[in-house]
């Protein structure tokens, strides 16, 4: 260090990220904490706090890291912060305010701490109505080859490739490159996912007796990677499919941003029985607002909005299970939730707590 300058600590960091399939919420070694600020006062360093407070990555906005794999955030960035996701002072805050009371000028004192955050709990909430997916498609875009959603004026959300199998039609299929999250499907039934955080990239389709059978690649765009060689990371299919090492052409491609445009225009029946990816709508009335978490944890992946809101994503696999909902989202008298399940199955009812565990 050059000792005529003030030093500076860019980034302190508090705690760390989380990744879907982590086996718990990353943290950081506390006592090295308080050890590595203790010397930063004691020698007069200045530091940044990253973060104070982690909040939450709302909407389709989670990011992700590439080690050996790809790593996609979960929506919480807690980041094991001072502030917790909802802004409440945790044990961490206390620590780090009493550390820093020991270094102010004498005779100051710190401000005082806000009011608590006012939380509610909302018991079982009904999805009564539901929207087939493939029932609700925007207008089809003809490709020759498939191509990532970028390329078709799109960068958050899902999208859908469809094309004939003309000839062979069963064997290895492989996505080069697919990003995120596929389904597949031949003729509306269901085969398989192909799973980028598992470093998957293909998958066998079984024989059929149907000629020239509908092949559908439903794709999920999670977190974009936020550092690295792998910056540039186009989501949806990047390159090509092939079936059996031919490369399958003339594709239908639907785009699924999943904004308000689209979502005002879905068609919902109450007893839609076909297993695919849906949509869930239910009602809510409350009489007071206040902070809340909803848990999903009996649904398997997909996205939750809370009167016109996204929440976020959710996924089984954990470790998040329950999404933030701030109070200002919320409103007295009937509120309105819709889930989209990838997977097709109502998880039936959703509860929210005061916590995100």
């Amino acid at each position: 260090f050059r000792s005529n300058i003030p030093h500076m600590c860019g980034e302190f960091w508090c705690g760390w990220f989380t990744h879907w399939r982590d086996e718990k919420w990353g943290s950081a070694d506390r006592d090295r904490q308080k050890k590595e600020l203790q010397w930063m006062l004691e020698n007069n360093k200045s530091f940044n706090l990253y973060m104070f407070h982690g909040g939450t990555n709302f909407g389709f906005y989670a990011g992700a890291n590439y080690s050996d794999k790809y790593e996609p955030d979960v929506t919480s960035y807690d980041y094991d912060s001072p502030l917790d996701e909802a802004g409440r002072p945790t044990q961490k805050y206390w620590d780090i305010r009493e550390m820093l009371s020991r270094y102010q000028p004498e005779g100051t004192k710190l401000i005082d701490v806000p009011d608590e955050i006012k939380f509610i709990e909302i018991p079982s909430i009904k999805l009564t109505q539901s929207a087939n997916l493939f029932s609700n498609l925007p207008e089809a875009i003809k490709s020759v080859q498939p191509k990532p959603m970028e390329a078709f004026d799109q960068n958050l959300g899902f999208i859908l490739y469809r094309t004939k199998l003309i000839g062979p039609n069963s064997g290895t299929l492989k996505v080069t490159d697919l990003n995120d999250y596929g389904l597949v499907y031949v003729d509306g039934k269901f085969i398989g996912t192909i799973d980028r955080t598992k470093k998957e990239n293909s998958i066998v389709l079984p024989k059929t007796e149907v000629d020239n059978p509908v092949l559908e690649i439903l794709i999920e765009g999670m977190g974009r990677i936020n550092f690295g060689q792998q910056l540039i990371d186009r989501k949806g299919i990047t390159d090509r499919v092939t079936l059996g090492g031919v490369t399958l052409m003339k594709w239908e491609v639907f785009t699924f941003p999943m904004d308000d445009g689209y979502l005002s225009k879905i068609n919902y029946n109450d007893n839609d029985t076909v297993s695919a990816p849906k949509f869930f709508k239910g009602f809510f009335k409350l009489n007071k607002t206040g902070d809340t978490f909803f848990d999903m944890g009996k649904w398997q992946k997909g996205v939750v909005w809370v009167n016109g809101h996204n929440l976020g994503r959710f996924w089984n696999v954990g470790p998040q299970q329950r999404l933030y909902c701030p109070a200002p989202w919320l409103k007295k008298g009937e509120n309105e939730i819709i889930v989209f399940e990838l997977h097709g199955k109502n998880g039936e009812d959703i509860s929210s707590y005061e916590n995100m565990n």
